[in-house]
């Protein structure tokens, strides 16, 4: 059990220390398809943002709103005919 532990533990370190390695192969920068993905998940948070910063607001016009405006709802509601 000993010889396995510790035959486990000499693989892990000398594998991270080759996958932290600078000597290892260059990779040139993004893709053209991770530059495809990484704006296709912009353009969505974007498009989701601004109806939820329309409905945000309309909360909160409702919860701030003055009881004038909520009287003269109620009025004008109630002088309605039934036709």
């Amino acid at each position: 059990m000993k010889l396995l532990s510790a035959t486990t533990a000499s693989l892990m370190i000398t594998g991270t220390q080759a996958l932290a390695s600078a000597g290892g192969a260059d990779v040139g920068g993004m893709s053209l398809m991770a530059t495809f993905f990484i704006a296709f998940v912009v353009m969505v948070i974007l498009f989701q943002f601004l109806p939820g910063m329309t409905l945000f607001l309309g909360i909160l016009k409702g919860i701030f709103s003055s009881e004038a405006d909520k009287r003269a709802r109620e009025t004008s509601k109630s002088n309605r005919t039934g036709l």
